[in-house]
Formats: C-alpha cells, sequence, structure tokens
C-alpha cells in the first residue's frame, strides 16, 4: 500500500509542477501551454486542468511529510 501511495505522490507531484509551469507562462507571456497543446478548454485540455488540479488536493497530504 505504501509503494502505491509513493507512486500516487510523484504523480500528483508531477502534475502540480506542471500546472505551476502552465501558470507561470500564463503569467509572464500570457500563453497557456496546455490549452496550445490540446486545443483551448477542448475536453482534453479539461482534464487535464481537472487532474492537475486534484494533484493539488493530494499534495496538501505531503505535508507531514516534509517534517520527516
Amino acid at each position: 500500500m505504501e509503494e502505491k501511495m509513493k507512486i500516487l505522490y510523484y504523480i500528483a507531484l508531477t502534475l502540480v509542477i506542471v500546472g505551476a509551469i502552465n501558470w507561470l507562462l500564463i503569467g509572464i507571456f500570457e500563453f497557456d501551454l496546455v490549452g496550445t497543446i490540446f486545443g483551448a478548454m477542448s475536453i482534453l485540455s479539461r482534464i487535464i486542468y481537472i487532474l492537475v488540479g486534484i494533484s493539488g488536493l493530494i499534495s496538501i497530504g505531503l505535508y507531514p511529510k516534509v517534517n520527516n
């Protein structure tokens, strides 16, 4: 079970990083990388945005791990 959680945290962290980079590009250049690659608010873009949001929520569980 612990190994599955570790994999989930790695996936979540990767998606959070992708989301952070996308927001950086939006903030600096007004360029939406996800929207450009998958189409502005296409179903695939929306799925990616949802997964990034869920990953952010999952990442809340990493706070206790920072102290270890």
